[in-house]
């Protein structure tokens, strides 16, 4: 089984985290993201998974290699974007694809049942089905009506009243005429052009179970790293600390508070008296004494000194410092490099 991985946007919602590393490879809970997806595929016979790239896409090659455990990986890059369906037709181009497809939208973390399915597109003969996702709240979404018989009936925008409460969940099944269709050359939406034109022709909705999330706004990805210490998400993480943490090798926290529900990344230091709850710190931060992170994500190699606050929602950017007494306020981002002194307050952009 083959699958291909929308995996080339830039990752602008969740700038600027990902102005120094793509957003396919950066850490979630200690690990490059799509090394979840990669698990899940794996997890469900997949062979082969062709990641389509854009921005920075040699970093992300050089992190995942060519095989990531059963699965051989091969990699397509868009010189320009091209939607959500062109790159498909472009690995297609490339004579990557072969009779029949998985695509996965590479924003999201899940645990849904790809082998059902898989399963349920042999048993109605389908030309493309649609993994459909219930959520509490569709504001955010269109929502995807399906007859008794689970064909697609419509894709609806936003709507007040909507009919269903599923969700379109970035996870096909495509058949290679699906693929003929998808126009050559230029960027393409399924979600606007191919599935439309194909309600009543094979295009079937999955009424799929499990855990679901798009992890590309900062509030998501931290709400993503919460479910994964909590086992709310099938994975393959190591075990937990007593206050649901996780804390990588070489770190020095001796001194410090760290928990509930935080990542420390590897080789990370705290200082004596600092606090770090439901935070998360990628590889080699520094904290310094009497600080206090909560609820915030510091980027690798960021540097607090001592009785820094860093407050609830704040991003701060790779390899950037945050000098003594400083306040960093809820939902203030600081780009990469930056470097704050004064102690004057730091507050959202």
């Amino acid at each position: 089984m083959q699958a291909l991985v929308l995996a080339g946007g830039e990752g602008t919602r969740l700038r600027p985290l990902t102005l120094s590393v793509p957003k396919p490879v950066m850490p979630l809970v200690g690990r490059p993201f799509l090394t979840f997806m990669l698990d899940w595929l794996d997890r469900h016979g997949v062979e082969e998974a062709i990641l389509s790239c854009g921005f920075l896409s040699d970093a992300v090659e050089r992190v995942l290699g060519e095989r990531y455990s059963g699965i051989a990986l091969r990699y397509v890059v868009e010189e320009e974007p091209l939607g959500t369906a062109g790159p498909v037709r472009l690995a297609a181009d490339m004579g990557l694809v072969g009779e029949r497809l998985l695509v996965l939208n590479g924003d999201a973390l899940t645990d849904i049942d790809l082998t059902a399915e898989l399963a349920q597109h042999e048993a109605t003969g389908a030309t493309a089905t649609l993994a459909l996702v219930a959520v509490d709240d569709t504001t955010s979404y269109g929502v995807v009506p399906t007859g008794d018989d689970l064909q697609v009936e419509a894709f609806l925008e936003k709507t007040a009243a909507p009919p269903t409460n599923r969700i379109n969940a970035g996870a096909y099944v495509l058949q290679r005429e699906v693929v003929e269709r998808i126009p050559a050359g230029r960027a393409v939406s399924f979600e606007l052009e191919i599935f439309p034109e194909l309600i009543g022709q094979g295009l079937y909705g999955y009424p799929a179970e499990g855990y679901w999330i798009d992890i590309g706004t900062p509030e998501r990805y931290l709400e993503a790293t919460y479910d994964l210490l909590a086992d709310r998400v099938e994975s393959t993480l190591p075990p937990r600390d007593e206050t649901g943490s996780l804390v990588a090798e070489g770190c020095i926290t001796s001194g410090a508070r760290i928990g509930p529900m935080s990542v420390l990344g590897h080789h990370c230091s705290v200082g004596d008296g600092s606090t770090v709850e439901r935070s998360v710190l990628h590889d080699d931060v520094r904290v310094g004494v009497g600080c206090t992170v909560t609820g915030a994500v510091l980027a690798q190699g960021v540097q607090l000194e001592d009785a820094v606050v860093v407050e609830e929602g704040a991003i701060v950017g790779a390899g950037a410092t945050v000098s003594a007494g400083c306040r960093v306020e809820r939902g203030a981002r600081l780009d990469p490099g930056a470097v704050v002194g004064g102690g004057q307050p730091v507050g959202p952009q």
